[in-house]
């Protein structure tokens, strides 16, 4: 599995997770319940902004390949000249 396959099935799953959970979550009680509702919340909206910055600014991999065969061909030259 590619990478940006792998950010984009993390990005579904929290969503999911936030769709069956906000309606459950009560952000205006007090007490334990209120501080595990804005962690849980604040945590969800960490996975989410990770998986879309890795997602969106992941190197290329064309860009990688075509700079590492560029690489091996001027190094094939090079020897070929001593």
């Amino acid at each position: 599995m590619t990478r940006k396959k792998r950010y984009m099935l993390c990005l579904l799953l929290a969503g999911v997770l936030l769709y069956y959970a906000v309606p459950r979550l009560n952000l205006y009680s007090g007490g334990a319940e209120g501080i595990f509702t804005i962690s849980w919340l604040l945590f969800a909206l960490v996975v989410i902004a990770g998986n879309l910055t890795a997602m969106l600014y992941a190197p290329h991999q064309r860009a990688r390949k075509s700079k590492r065969i560029a690489q091996r061909s001027l190094k094939k030259r090079v020897r070929s000249y001593d």
